[in-house]
């Protein structure tokens, strides 16, 4: 008898219930329980660390455009408060100003030439230093703007107004200030018009530029 017991042990059988399979009970995990379980834990943490990446890229976006900002809003409020150098159309650039490179000596200039050079050591960095002093002569340590920040001011003689006689009247154009830099990952390009730091970064895609139009009102365009 025993032995028969023993038999159907072995064989899952009930030895009471000959013809019911004994259910067998387990515990703890299997190993390939184990597998699937470090699989999803480690897919999760791939998609954190991916998502925290984006979130870093759209800070350093956002941080950038905010400077770029402060700094178009500078460069206006610089011409519209030298009404007479705008006039005369002082204030426009032939090249874009900034990139990088060597601190700018602004001493001895005044007007809208001090203006434009103070306005260039701003898109260069020179507002703060990263660590030690601002070097004049390459730019190194000067981490005040954004990367490789350029600014233009362009003029539009077409949008210049007429006096009661019909006569033109210089430098009550539009000007357009313009604000370059390179963004960290590739989006749209702008505007084939607004060509301040045009094909200056490393694709157009990753150029962003904010701008900014104002006039000089002239009482005589009546």
């Amino acid at each position: 008898m025993t032995r028969v017991w023993r038999s159907q042990m072995r064989r899952g059988l009930d030895p009471i219930r000959p013809n019911v399979l004994r259910i067998r009970t387990q515990a703890g995990f299997t190993l390939i329980e184990v597998l699937v379980a470090l699989l999803i834990l480690l897919v999760g943490s791939l998609g954190m660390a991916g998502l925290q990446t984006k979130a870093q890229q759209a800070e350093m976006e956002s941080y950038q455009r905010t400077q770029a900002l402060v700094m178009l809003q500078d460069m206006n409020n610089r011409v519209n408060a030298n009404r007479w150098d705008a006039r005369h159309l002082n204030y426009v650039t032939t090249s874009a100003l900034g990139g990088g490179g060597s601190i700018t000596d602004c001493s001895g200039k005044s007007g809208a030439a001090l203006d434009l050079c103070e306005w260039g050591n701003m898109l260069d960095g020179a507002a703060e230093a990263s660590i030690g002093p601002c070097s004049a002569s390459n730019g190194a340590n000067c981490i005040g703007a954004m990367i490789g920040a350029r600014g233009c001011v362009d003029y539009d003689a077409t949008t210049e107004f007429a006096d009661s006689t019909g006569a033109t009247i210089a430098g009550t154009g539009i000007y357009t200030i313009s604000v370059a830099w390179l963004g960290l990952i590739a989006t749209v390009s702008p505007p084939a018009a607004l060509t301040c730091g045009q094909n200056q970064y490393v694709s157009e895609a990753q150029r962003r530029v904010v701008t900014s139009q104002l006039r000089i009102a002239a009482l005589g365009a009546l």
